[in-house]
């Protein structure tokens, strides 16, 4: 199925581009930007944490006055030589690093069927949600934690988009999404922030450690994922309702293996890794009030069975023993909710804030923590440069003993124009914290960062 499908889109895009060159109606446009963002800890050797240079290129051509086609490619030089054999210096994907990536790749028909239907096919970016970059009901595409700082980062779906619009002011989608796509986790210095330190019983010690990955069987029931969003505008006010039959594409531990491998109580884990299917319901809106914009989001979680973890230690009392751990209640779904806001003064500066109940990473009404985020930014010099010394957020995690569960990121950053068409950023990130929590754990890890951007 999965090489059928990579000759349709083969077929859909040579096609495309026959088309191209047959039909004189409107040229292909072809636009993007080049990237280039380092960045190193600002620790005593000050050592290398991120090198990536970009090119994005976006193709976009009306084929007729009723359809047109789209695509996104990334084609990047990322990440540090990494040769630790005298056999790695003959490979120059080992040395320097590359790969080349289809961020999007689609026709989109309109009228199709009926006057008011249009259908998009392909590989695409469904963004749901009116928050600022962190939205709870963005649940179709798969995350990409790649960069954990590029908050609401997602890569694109291979799906069936249809739109009906009713009038100008209320619409109908519906999704289908054949094949499920996990989330790519962080990489580089931020590859273990998601997870925690697994914590074992007194007297055992880790010595080792394999997992073993459960997908969703790929057919058109079980790896599939459907949605509906009513979407409307009244008196001033955008909102919509959706509902997302999919999977979470953070893995959860549903089984673990202890073998003891000494009599000093060392011992390996064998751990089985699945996906949840759950039911996602959202509502979202956005308006502006005195010139203030305003928006607000939620999701409520309800996973289809009860998720457990299963701890098997039958190895280590030479009889069958295990403990179930319940993690997650299906009849106690879960609500994450984002509440913000953002205002432009006369002066040229900007302000932004928002409040989340529940990260991308976090689960069951236990584990959702609290998030501020904040952000000023003034421009200067008609707007050539650019200052944002208040930028970051703080996380609360045990509200009853806040001075040993919180963190901080303080993000400052400086923007210059160079030209119309570059830009040169540069910012710290800052991070300190104490507890258990995504952000704490990245206190040894404060960083520079340079960015040059030029978009053509």
């Amino acid at each position: 199925m999965k090489h059928l499908y990579k000759f349709l889109i083969l077929i859909v895009l040579l096609s495309s581009f026959n088309l191209v060159k047959a039909q004189d109606e409107s040229k292909l446009n072809i636009s993007g930007d080049l990237l280039t963002d380092q960045r190193f800890l600002l620790n005593t050797d000050n050592d290398w944490a991120w090198n990536e240079n970009r090119l994005t290129l976006k193709f976009d051509k009306k084929i007729t006055s009723s359809s047109k086609f789209y695509s996104e490619i990334w084609l990047r030089n990322m990440g540090l030589p990494s040769a630790a054999h005298m056999s790695d210096l003959y490979n120059k994907g080992i040395i320097d690093p590359y790969n080349l990536e289809i961020r999007e790749l689609y026709i989109q028909m309109y009228g199709f069927l009926f006057d008011n239907l249009d259908v998009t096919i392909g590989r695409q970016r469904i963004v749901w949600g009116t928050a600022d970059k962190l939205n709870p009901t963005d649940n179709l595409n798969p995350l990409d934690l790649e960069d954990i700082l590029d908050f609401g980062r997602r890569r694109g779906s291979d799906a069936i988009n249809l739109n009906y619009y009713f009038n100008s002011d209320f619409s109908l989608q519906a999704v289908y999404i054949p094949f499920f796509q996990p989330a790519n986790l962080p990489v580089g210095i931020f590859a273990n922030a998601l997870f925690p330190e697994m914590e074992l019983p007194n007297g055992m010690t880790l010595k080792g450690f394999s997992d073993t990955l459960l997908t969703p069987g790929y057919n058109l029931a079980e790896s599939s994922t459907a949605a509906l969003k009513f979407k409307g505008f009244v008196r001033g006010v955008d909102f919509s309702l959706s509902y997302v039959w999919g999977y979470d594409g953070l893995p959860y531990s549903s089984r673990n293996v202890l073998i003891p491998i000494d009599m000093a109580g060392g011992i390996k884990i064998n751990s089985q890794l699945s996906f949840i299917r759950t039911h996602i319901f959202g509502v979202d809106m956005a308006t502006s009030i005195a010139g203030i914009g305003f928006w607000a989001e939620a999701a409520l979680f309800m996973p289809e069975k009860d998720v457990i973890m299963v701890n098997d230690l039958s190895a280590i009392y030479g009889m069958p023993v295990t403990i179930d751990s319940l993690l997650i209640d299906k009849g106690k779904p879960y609500l994450k909710f984002i509440i913000g806001g953002d205002y432009n003064f006369a002066d040229g500066s900007y302000f932004n804030l928002q409040y989340m109940h529940g990260f991308i990473h976090e689960r069951g009404n236990e584990e959702l923590n609290d998030y501020f985020f904040m952000r000023y930014e003034k421009k200067f010099f008609s707007e050539k440069l650019r200052f944002a010394p208040v930028g970051g957020g703080f996380i609360v995690t045990d509200w009853s003993d806040l001075k040993n569960n919180y963190a901080l990121a303080y993000i400052p950053e400086i923007g210059y124009k160079a030209t119309d068409d570059a830009e040169i950023i540069v910012s710290a990130a800052i991070f300190d914290g104490k507890g258990d929590n995504l952000f704490a754990q990245l206190k040894d890890y404060s960083m520079f960062m340079f960015k040059l951007k030029y978009s053509f």
